[in-house]
């Protein structure tokens, strides 16, 4: 067979000299031999990464466990699995490389290269790193605090501080997904420090209705919601003499808990009070004075 082979090669091109034919004879036959070793060798990798990252798996849980057991704040957990995560998985990917026959130095070069580009072309994904790490150390909120992020408004309760990002979740039940680098360069309101929350509201009034008789009207509105807290101030004044309207201003206080359903409660009372008592709310009018000339 081999004999038979040589003949076809030689006539195919005469040009092949018999040292290349012994090279490619040699190919051939250790072909079948080279493709059973390589088939093994990848069936062997696919076993090893998805062995590895069940252990890779195992390691997350014990450290999330570990990291329960020290009351750990959830923000540093969420953190700590994410750079688990990522960093395990590339040891194993390089690891299975290596064992295709790269160089492991040669590898950690390549990737200190690689690295370096991907850092200049990634600058805003390592600033989100870095401001990740900020938020952890500094502690300017922690996950299940509400805040309010300074650039555009944005506001929730805080569920989830990943290594690049981190969620809020809105009263509307939708999630945003902030920038860390964002929200560590940037003003953070954090209503969940303390336990109270001030609210400020306002009313308006007719400039026919008795004033003295409006503001009692919705302090009792103050002193008959359960929710409002007793401790503190509680106070209806005159806030602004606007164009159609007198401005009263409604302050008081509630638990964080309490504040949204506490608001939403006083105004409403607010305005049944003042209909009960026959004191308008004006809207704003316009009046035209027509004058006829013959």
């Amino acid at each position: 067979m081999d004999n038979y082979l040589l003949e076809e090669l030689l006539n195919i091109d005469d040009k092949i000299t018999e040292s290349e034919l012994g090279l490619l004879g040699q190919f051939l036959k250790e072909l079948p031999e080279k493709a059973l070793n390589l088939g093994i060798r990848v069936v062997l990798a696919i076993l090893a990464l998805l062995l590895g990252l069940q252990i890779i798996r195992v390691i997350r849980k014990i450290v999330e466990r570990a990291l329960a057991r020290t009351d750990a704040d959830k923000g540093v957990s969420q953190f700590l699995d994410s750079l688990i995560k990522i960093g395990l998985t590339a040891f194993l990917l390089l690891m299975i490389a290596v064992s295709f026959g790269l160089d492991a130095a040669s590898v950690m070069a390549m990737l200190g290269s690689v690295g370096v580009a991907f850092a200049l072309a990634l600058q805003g994904s390592l600033s989100n790193c870095a401001g990740g790490v900020l938020i952890l150390l500094l502690k300017p909120f922690v996950v299940g605090d509400y805040i309010i992020e300074g650039n555009k408004g944005q506001e929730g309760t805080v569920t989830e501080i990943q290594l690049f990002y981190t969620k809020l979740r809105t009263a509307d039940d939708m999630i945003i997904t902030l920038p860390n680098g964002s929200l560590a360069n940037n003003n953070i309101t954090n209503y969940s420090t303390v336990e109270t929350r001030r609210m400020d509201a306002e009313v308006g009034v007719s400039y026919e209705a008795d004033l003295k008789k409006a503001k009692e009207v919705l302090l009792s509105v103050l002193e008959e919601e359960g929710r409002v807290l007793s401790d503190k101030d509680r106070k209806v004044f005159v806030k602004e003499l606007a164009d159609s309207a007198v401005i009263l201003g409604i302050r008081c206080w509630f638990l964080n808990e309490d504040y949204w359903d506490g608001r939403a409660a006083v105004l409403e009372k607010s305005k049944l009070a003042l209909d009960d008592n026959s004191i308008s709310i004006p809207y704003p009018q316009l009046d035209v004075h027509m004058e006829h000339r013959e």
